[in-house]
């Protein structure tokens, strides 16, 4: 694996991140905990592992510009922008999650959950949109 194959492994790890938290939360609505469980396990590792990935990448490439200067910029922004500050926000409210579940403090997860797993999933697809805007188009 080349450095320049770090933004598509990162793309696919969001994607995979936004699959395992809609499993998720679908497993949870049908009371399925161990699935559940599962599945958000699997959100954070792929989450953990984009971090790394992301972070080795821009630390050898560094900023990556958008390269096109029409009206997709606007949109481009108008994406990254939110995306950035919510990935950012979210990481200390996922480990709390996390630990509330842990300790088996599955009321206040659940409340904390409703306002951070649409943030989460949000980020997730989000990742997706930009690699495809800043490599793809």
């Amino acid at each position: 694996m080349h450095i320049t194959d770090l933004p598509t492994l990162n793309a696919i790890l969001n994607g995979l991140c936004a699959l395992f938290l809609l499993l998720g939360y679908i497993q949870i609505k049908q009371g399925n905990i161990q699935r559940h469980q599962k599945c958000m396990v699997g959100a954070l590792v792929t989450s953990v592992f984009f971090l790394t990935s992301y972070v080795i990448y821009h630390i050898q490439v560094g900023s990556v510009p958008y390269p096109h200067h029409n009206w997709t910029r606007s949109v481009y922004f108008a994406i990254l922008i939110p995306h950035i500050i919510l990935a950012v926000v979210n990481v200390p409210f996922i480990i709390l999650l996390v630990w509330r579940a842990l300790q088996g403090n599955f009321e206040r997860h659940k409340k904390l959950a409703r306002y951070v797993w649409p943030s989460w999933m949000f980020v997730s697809i989000t990742g997706v949109v930009i690699y495809l805007m800043l490599y793809q188009l």
